[in-house]
């Protein structure tokens, strides 16, 4: 039935009918996600949500606007993208979030939380500008709802003076559990009947904004659902509403319903690797034993960073602001005022919410706050909204900011032991997983690297990170083969840098190697550095290009960062 689906004909379908789809939608969507990885619980629990919005509204002419959008497998399932969906997430294939450059069907790209409301009315006023008429609805979790953006879109509403249909898709999930007074609020709206004079009160804080509140229904009831959006689009005609509903993530398939975090998200790396998030959990754990000082906080992603056993162990010395991660940023740096130490772990992509913060609070005011910056370099499978590439670019010229890059996950933890002591703004940055590989190091010194492999004195590699020095240590094997033998640094501080060492360098030839864009970069540094000391620089970094999805080996490959391109290079330029 799904293979052949239209919107005309899924239209023209009984509720029973539509009842089956939305059980093959599941069966596709589990098959596909267990076997390419990406979001699985927060899709299973719209399906009849998303089959209910492509029976009553009219696509794409009427426009869909997801939040965050790793809950938007069916609705691709609808609009004609069925034959591509073993594609998803792999590279050269469709995406896992909504992609105008896909289809017509999605009508705005995003990937981060907090977006849908702006990106709505922002459409439905060009809507209104242009003399045009058709619906625009933002779809938004419970989790996005703590997201600060999204009041600032509602206290523009009136200003605007446009019409827009907000689902609240209310599933009590963020990736973690959703969190705050506005969860809480949400909670209250959804009791039982018998406390409706207690809703109805609490549901007038959406009036004062200048939406119609309509809650709270069953979003996995499809009847319903069928029912209640036709209503509501009458209602769209003469004022904004927000449609309250209820879904179970994960809904259909037991394991997901009870394990709604962990199957969040799914990888399908068959591949053993240590995580950087265990260690980070494992180390300040151990270290707030024995400092009573050390506080970590989290953006809604207490076990993805590895620190559930920590929030466990030490309840008040954990926070968990939600999808807020400017208000992290200001909260770790106001609490470093009074003298205690945050750690502030965060999604290299979702650091970026925080740059403000971090320059004006954080290090204008050089407080000893910690920022752990996980996923760092290529992500992978989730495509340009997700590929953490650009913190090393925008942290490098932030004045007070230490930048730290372990070469694998002993050195993390030792840097994280050397945190402990350190008395200013930190930033270390890591990839989601890692070898034991390198020789340990005892002990950190800042802004000091070290050799981790003599050569001949001619070509020098300087790389930051563990899967740049892997690269250079493949390069120098095939190169060995071919009696050329070279140096390889670990550039373990991105900044301070090791100018002592670099001055050292005998080598004419200076090649560097690094998981980040080039432009502000760690070579862009090395450059600055040695354009008038008459030696070549080579730099191997990310072009000033997006970073489409596909497996992190593939895209360091395409984008010219390789043990094979790092040997060609230094090949090509012997044979001259």
């Amino acid at each position: 039935m799904l293979e052949n689906i239209t919107v005309a004909q899924l239209k023209r379908m009984t509720l029973k009918e539509l009842l089956a789809l939305c059980e093959e939608i599941r069966e596709v969507i589990t098959k596909t996600v267990l076997k390419n990885g990406g979001h699985l619980s927060s899709n299973l629990g719209t399906v009849e949500l998303l089959v209910a919005l492509n029976y009553v509204f009219d696509f794409p002419k009427d426009k869909l606007v997801f939040d965050v959008g790793h809950q938007c497998y069916a609705h691709k399932l609808l609009t004609g993208r069925y034959s591509e969906f073993n594609t998803i997430r792999q590279k050269g294939g469709i995406s896992g979030f909504p992609k105008r450059e896909e289809s017509e069907y999605d009508c705005y790209n995003v990937g981060h939380a907090g977006t849908s409301v702006s990106a709505a009315l922002g459409i439905a006023k060009a809507r209104d500008v242009k003399g045009e008429d058709f619906n625009v609805i933002a779809l938004i979790g419970d989790g996005s709802f703590n997201n600060g953006l999204i009041y600032e879109a509602f206290n523009s509403l009136r200003l605007l003076n446009t019409n827009i249909l907000l689902i609240l898709n209310d599933n009590g999930m963020s990736i973690a559990p959703t969190v705050g007074s506005m969860h809480e609020y949400l909670e209250i709206l959804s009791e039982d009947i018998a406390q409706k004079n207690k809703k109805d009160r609490h549901a007038k804080i959406f009036e004062r904004f200048g939406f119609a509140y309509d809650g709270v229904y069953d979003g996995n009831d499809l009847e319903k659902m069928i029912f209640k959006l036709e209503e509501v689009k009458e209602k769209l005609k003469i004022q904004s509403v927000i449609l309250h509903v209820l879904t179970k993530k994960g809904k259909g398939y037991s394991f997901c319903e009870e394990n709604p975090e962990g199957t969040h998200g799914i990888t399908n790396s068959a591949e053993k690797f240590d995580e950087y998030s265990e260690i980070l959990g494992r180390t300040l754990t151990r270290l707030a034993e024995k400092d009573n000082k050390i506080v970590a906080v989290t953006a809604a992603m207490t076990s993805s960073l590895g620190l559930s056993n920590f929030f466990k162990k030490y309840p008040e010395r954990s926070v968990d602001v939600g999808i807020c991660e400017e208000h992290a940023a200001i909260l770790c740096a106001s609490m470093a005022t009074e003298g205690l130490k945050p750690y502030y772990a965060v999604y290299s992509t979702f650091l970026q919410r925080s740059f403000d913060e971090i320059i004006i609070d954080i290090c204008g005011q050089n407080l000893p706050v910690t920022l752990c910056v996980d996923r760092a370099g290529i992500s992978g499978a989730d495509g340009e909204t997700h590929q953490g590439v650009f913190d090393l670019s925008f942290l490098n010229f932030i004045p007070n900011l230490t930048v730290a890059v372990p070469k694998d996950i002993n050195e993390f933890e030792k840097m994280l032991e050397f945190s402990a002591d350190f008395n200013a703004p930190l930033a270390i940055r890591y990839p989601r997983a890692g070898k034991k590989i390198f020789n340990k190091r005892e002990k950190i010194v800042c802004g000091k690297w070290e050799i981790l492999a003599e050569g001949d004195g001619k070509y020098a590699v300087i790389a930051c990170g563990e899967r740049a020095l892997n690269c250079a240590f493949n390069a120098r094997k095939l190169l060995q083969n071919n009696g050329i033998n070279v140096s390889v640094i670990n550039a373990c501080f991105v900044k301070p840098m090791d100018t002592e060492m670099l001055d050292s360098l005998k080598e004419s030839f200076i090649l560097t190697v690094e998981d980040n864009m080039l432009i502000g970069g760690f070579g862009s540094l090395i450059n600055t550095y040695f354009s008038a000391a008459g030696k070549v620089v080579k730099n191997f970094a990310y072009a000033d290009k997006f970073i489409p999805q596909g497996s992190v080996s593939e895209l360091m490959k395409e984008f010219g960062i390789s043990a094979e391109d790092i040997a060609d290079y230094i090949m090509t330029n012997e044979n001259r």
